[in-house]
C-alpha cells in the first residue's frame, strides 16, 4: 500500500487538487537549478519561475508550500552540513514511475538553471554536471524492474544528491572580500 503521508504524495496531491499538471520533482528540481545558478532566494523570483511551470497563478496553501520548499532547499544549501534531500517518491512506487520523476527533476533543474544563469562562465566540471543531467533526463525508460534496476536508479539519485553541491558552491558563492592593504 503507498504510503499516502510522504511529502512527495502529499505535495502531488496539492498541486493536482489545484489543477496543476506539474509533479513535485520536476517543481523541486527547478527550485534547485535557479539556486544553483545564482539566483538567490527571494521569494517573488521563485513564485514567478514556478508560476511558468504550474501554468496558473498558485493559490495560497500552493504559494505557501513553495514558499516552505525554497526555505527548506536554501537550508540546505547554505546550513553547517550541506545535504540535499531529492523530493521524489517513495521505494512503494514501481521503478518505472520514481525513474519518470527522477528525468522530470533533471529537467525541472535544467530549465531552473538555464533562466537564471545568463553571462555565467561554466568550469568544464559544471558543464559535465549539466550535460550528466540532460542524459539523465532522458533515461528514465530504460531503468527495468530488477535489482540491477534499483541499483542503476539508486547510484542517480546519489549522484543526484551531490551534483547540484558542485554547481551552488561553484556558482552561487559570495564575493570575495576586498583585499585589505598593507601597512608597510
Amino acid at each position: 500500500m503507498p504510503n499516502t503521508n510522504s511529502p512527495y504524495t502529499a505535495f502531488a496531491t496539492l498541486l493536482s487538487s489545484n489543477g496543476h499538471p506539474v509533479s513535485p520533482a520536476e517543481l523541486h528540481g527547478l527550485l534547485l537549478g535557479r539556486s544553483c545558478a545564482g539566483a538567490g532566494f527571494d521569494a517573488e523570483a521563485w513564485l514567478a519561475d514556478a508560476a511558468q511551470l504550474l501554468e496558473s497563478e498558485p493559490a495560497d496553501n500552493v504559494r505557501n508550500a513553495l514558499i516552505g520548499l525554497q526555505e527548506m532547499v536554501k537550508g540546505e544549501l547554505t546550513g553547517e552540513d550541506i545535504t540535499i534531500v531529492l523530493l521524489l517518491p517513495g521505494d512503494e512506487l514501481p521503478l518505472t514511475e520514481r525513474a519518470q520523476a527522477l528525468g522530470q527533476w533533471c529537467q525541472g533543474f535544467l530549465t531552473g538553471f538555464g533562466l537564471n544563469s545568463g553571462g555565467l562562465v561554466l568550469s568544464t566540471e559544471a558543464k559535465e554536471v549539466l550535460g550528466d543531467l540532460d542524459a539523465i533526463s532522458q533515461v528514465q525508460d530504460a531503468l527495468e524492474e530488477s535489482e540491477d534496476g534499483e541499483s542503476d536508479y539508486m547510484e542517480v539519485m546519489e549522484y543526484l544528491r551531490v551534483a547540484p553541491l558542485l554547481l551552488y558552491t561553484e556558482l552561487a558563492k559570495p564575493a570575495e572580500p576586498a583585499a585589505k592593504p598593507s601597512l608597510h
